[in-house]
């Protein structure tokens, strides 16, 4: 027998956050696109320089498969408010508190009995200097989470598909993560 989430616990769990929105999404719909990864390579800093970015997370094959493994997830979004969305130093801070959610999620289901894969925003930015240059193993792999970019996949195409808001306007920002979960 298939061990299905009890949506009445999950929403009553998911309720004492500010979450925005979610959708708990068959991931057999989730589109991983190469055109991200060429971003990522191109255009982030980031690349190359995190076991949470490419290349350190695997090919975009190895990635679908990854995903693959996982039947379920949990799409949501979190709201943040900001001075001035120019002000990227203020912008990201507001990021650790979407991250503390999303954790808070990942643990709920894991104390449900799934087995969980967290995808979730930007990059890892757990330790000062990341050991993935230096060929050395990941100092926190149980709390480093891939940015759901460095999958290939695309947060506003689920974001549409999904009837969900993606830009509230003002100087608000929302944060996006998926939480992957399978039956263990």
């Amino acid at each position: 027998m298939i061990k299905q989430l009890d949506m009445g616990k999950f929403e009553e769990y998911i309720s004492q956050f500010p979450v925005y929105e979610y959708r708990i999404l068959d991931t057999k719909g989730i589109q991983v696109r190469e055109r991200v990864r060429t971003i990522c390579s191109q255009e982030c800093e980031r690349f190359g320089t995190t076991w949470a970015c490419p290349p350190a997370v695997g090919s975009l094959e190895q990635c679908r498969d990854r995903i693959s493994r996982y039947p379920q997830a949990v799409f949501f979004s979190s709201v943040a408010e900001v001075s001035d969305l120019m002000n990227m130093e203020e912008m990201l801070s507001t990021r650790h508190q979407h991250e503390k959610i999303t954790e808070e999620i990942a643990s709920f289901l894991q104390e449900q009995g799934f087995s969980v894969f967290t995808l979730s925003t930007e990059s890892c930015d757990i330790c000062q200097e990341c050991t993935f240059p230096q060929g050395k193993p990941c100092r926190h792999p149980e709390k480093m989470h891939p940015c759901l970019e460095s999958h290939g996949v695309v947060a506003a195409e689920i974001v549409e598909e999904q009837q969900m808001e993606y830009n509230l306007g003002g100087n608000t920002i929302l944060w996006f993560s998926m939480v992957l979960f399978r039956q263990e």
